[in-house]
């Protein structure tokens, strides 16, 4: 009996890559949020909770916690994290720029937060 095996030698090792930088981004996001999270004084390991660091991400930015409900909608999700960032970043005391880069590149932006000298003042009461 033969098995046809559908994955060649290239495919299993980039899949292996990328698993390995899959998982180097998520520490990268865990070590960010945590940190910028304990800098907004809400707790750090909410980050690692699922549903529950959406929410303390809304928190961050001055939005109600119902708003994780929009993030569960398609198409809207997107247009909803975009305002968190760019809330989030006023928080921070940046621009809407700044935004713009945490909204595409959290895993950066998040390490850049929680690590920098910026400090949270909630604008957004």
């Amino acid at each position: 009996m033969q098995y046809i095996v559908a994955e060649s030698w290239t495919e299993t090792c980039l899949s292996g890559t990328w698993a390995v930088i899959e998982i180097i981004v998520a520490i990268l996001v865990i070590i960010g949020g945590w940190k910028m999270l304990a800098k907004a004084n809400k707790p750090g390991w909410g980050i690692i909770i699922p549903f529950y660091n959406v929410y303390l991400l809304c928190k961050v930015a001055g939005r109600p916690g119902w708003w994780l409900i929009l993030f569960f909608i398609p198409i809207v999700n997107i247009i909803v994290w975009l305002v968190v960032a760019l809330n989030i970043s006023e928080n921070f005391g940046h621009g809407a720029g700044y935004g713009i880069l945490l909204w595409l590149f959290p895993w950066l932006m998040f390490l850049v937060l929680g690590f920098g000298g910026d400090t949270y003042r909630n604008v957004r009461v």
